[in-house]
């Protein structure tokens, strides 16, 4: 990695010494270094694990398909333009549409449907549907975790009809009872917004909303890292080096410097920005915590598709009370067919089908069978096992965080974003807003 003919004074390469180290190439990772370059460095390193730039934003090409890892829909407006601004050429402009799948096995609108969680209930579904909901905001007032929160809005009977709290269980990975309030507020908000009488009447009124006035985008064609690399090209003109799937090995600290080993080098700098895990940054530091933060792991099916699949919608969730399967999305809707097949992914959290990808495919087959889904020619293209996709709040996590951060903070690294703050974040927007809030001066971020 070094010229040992071009040494300094202690015995360090000039071109090891960095204004700054970010551990982690994703969408915080990659933000913080613009923003890091914005602030006056001028060479940063940006150090992964992984081969790929983007983190989780993973794709797999397999037969002249391309998949990803989940369902990633960008704006035209978002916040990560005004830092990669010719990322946007490379998008494709789409047109999603969300759908679920409920225990009534019909296809319908996500993620509640006035008509048919609660017109279709019937008079006396109607009736029990009020009378569940009412209860719950009178007899409930202490809300301590997700379910508790979901039940408070929407009342027992509609959290059940309506297949959301079965779903809640596939997202958390736990029982919904177990998932603390902090969570559910910022996962769910949604729920809260949508219960309220005014919106409600809205729908009853059937009150068509205006459609976004901002433009759909997915990745390109060619995948994540075709986009991601873009970006990087920028960065690299900038003053940023990417050293991508580089083991680490330790991080240590003499005064305001910071040692970041790999196992093929040694970096250098005044600043260490971390994007990594909360519990493998305090390890590669020495400091022996362990915060015990759940993350989910999901296993993500490729599969292509020729017959009937049974509904319209590109974003399909399973609200059904069986099935391990939460979310699939087809990719085909976007970037068209592929010798006439289709082609979609399927997500499952991978400890509720016994952590196989052998046992999730039986599943998801089985269960779309039973609704009337995907009849014809389904083939299953491939797979991927994915650790650390998302975290999950249990056991007042956000507590046992706030040690960990201060932990780290006190070593003086700065971490931040999905997984070096512990922080869910669903989109890109969120990702970029958190790294800018966390790295510009105090009144300059972007609201």
């Amino acid at each position: 990695m070094t010229d040992s003919s071009n040494l300094d004074g202690d015995g360090r390469s000039e071109d090891e010494m960095f204004d700054a180290i970010i551990l982690g190439a994703g969408i915080t990772g990659i933000v913080s270094a613009s923003i890091l370059h914005d602030l006056g460095c001028r060479r940063i390193a940006v150090i992964d694990e992984f081969p790929n730039l983007g983190g989780n934003h993973i794709d797999r090409a397999i037969k002249g398909y391309t998949f990803d890892v989940g369902s990633l829909i960008f704006q035209d407006d978002s916040p990560l333009l005004k830092y990669f601004p010719e990322l946007l050429e490379h998008y494709v402009p789409i047109k999603p549409t969300w759908g679920k799948l409920t225990p009534q096995a019909f296809v319908t609108s996500y993620p509640l449907s006035i008509r048919d969680d609660v017109v279709r209930a019937g008079p006396w579904g109607i009736v029990r549907i009020a009378l569940s909901a009412a209860f719950s905001r009178v007899a409930r007032r202490k809300i301590g975790n997700a379910r508790e929160f979901a039940r408070y809005w929407i009342g027992d009977y509609l959290l059940r009809r309506s297949g959301l709290e079965s779903y809640m269980k596939r997202f958390f990975g736990v029982p919904a009872d177990w998932v603390d309030l902090e969570f559910a507020e910022k996962r769910m908000l949604w729920i809260k917004e949508h219960a309220t009488p005014r919106v409600l009447l809205r729908y009853v009124r059937r009150h068509r909303s205006p459609g976004p006035t901002n433009r759909q985008l997915a990745r390109p064609r060619e995948g994540f890292n075709a986009l991601y690399e873009v970006a990087a090209r920028t960065l690299r003109q900038r003053g940023s080096a990417f050293h991508m799937g580089q083991r680490i090995v330790s991080i240590t600290r003499r005064g305001t410097q910071f040692d970041v080993r790999t196992e093929s080098g040694r970096f250098t700098a005044n600043r260490l920005i971390s994007t990594i895990p909360i519990a493998r940054a305090l390890a590669l530091c020495g400091i022996r915590e362990d915060p015990g933060l759940a993350s989910v792991t999901l296993i993500s099916l490729y599969f292509s598709f020729s017959g009937t699949r049974g509904f319209d919608c590109s974003v399909l969730y399973n609200f059904a009370h069986d099935g391990a399967w939460k979310r699939l999305t087809m990719y085909s809707d976007f970037y068209g067919r592929v010798e006439g097949r289709e082609y979609f992914g399927v997500e499952v959290i991978a400890g509720h089908a016994g952590d196989s990808v052998t046992i999730a495919e039986q599943d998801f087959r089985a269960h779309v069978a039973k609704n009337g889904l995907f009849a014809g020619d389904l083939v299953c293209e491939g797979s991927q096992m994915v650790p650390c996709a998302y975290p999950v709040y249990t056991g007042k996590a956000h507590q046992r965080v706030s040690r960990a951060l201060s932990r780290l903070s006190d070593f003086g690294i700065e971490s931040f974003g999905r997984q070096g703050g512990f922080d869910y974040q669903p989109t890109a927007r969120v990702s970029t807003l958190n790294a800018a809030a966390h790295l510009m001066p105090a009144g300059t971020a972007d609201a």
